[in-house]
């Protein structure tokens, strides 16, 4: 696919994972693109050019696994392929998961939730944080909705609402901060706070 063919938002994910697979060529190899997901590695896949998904490893899905959350056979989800990226893609499902053997080994996502998520190697699992003896506050931040003058001119802009996930030492400080639409995306995001620059001041 060439670069023009690329949202300019999701060009990043090209760059890091390589162009996107058309969802036809994507059913022709879907098992070695889930085997590759299994593995570790995203693939970008595009129906008619502009309904973007990415298939990706189990450790990518923010969502809790319920039994809300759609789940295929790998064998069965080849021939909706074309169907369950359009889902993806309307935002009418956040995650579809793929199993071998009963055992989920792939997942569909939105494209869009990969472009600020921080890289695997960057984050702080929650899990090893909590083993490790730190604490995980969780929060959610309300928003707010905006206010508009009497002239029709925005006063105010609005604010969405969001999760965030801060971890802390036994010290009360910070070792990672998470924020996501989501409480699973917060959990997933979790990372070193970016660290604050210092200036030096030359002695009087």
């Amino acid at each position: 696919m060439e670069r023009v063919d690329v949202p300019y938002g999701l060009r990043p994910l090209v760059e890091r994972h390589g162009p996107a697979v058309e969802v036809e060529d994507a059913r022709r190899r879907w098992s070695e693109l889930v085997t590759a997901a299994e593995a570790g590695i995203v693939t970008l896949i595009t129906r008619d050019r502009y309904q973007w998904a990415a298939l990706v490893p189990m450790s990518e899905v923010a969502e809790f696994l319920s039994p809300d959350v759609p789940t295929w056979p790998v064998s069965d989800a080849r021939g909706k392929l074309g169907h369950l990226v359009g889902e993806i893609h309307s935002l009418g499902v956040r995650v579809q998961v793929f199993t071998r053997r009963g055992r989920p080994v792939a997942a569909m996502v939105d494209a869009g939730v990969l472009v600020d998520r921080p890289d695997p190697a960057d984050r702080l699992p929650a899990e090893a944080l909590l083993r490790d003896g730190h604490r995980i506050e969780l929060v959610f931040e309300p928003g707010r909705p905006g206010q508009v003058g009497r002239d029709g001119d925005v006063v105010e802009e609005p604010e969405d609402w969001f999760y965030a996930a801060n971890a802390y030492d036994n010290r009360d400080s910070v070792v990672a901060v998470g924020v996501g639409d989501t409480l699973g995306e917060a959990l997933l995001r979790l990372a070193p706070p970016p660290a604050v620059e210092t200036h030096d001041h030359p002695p009087f």
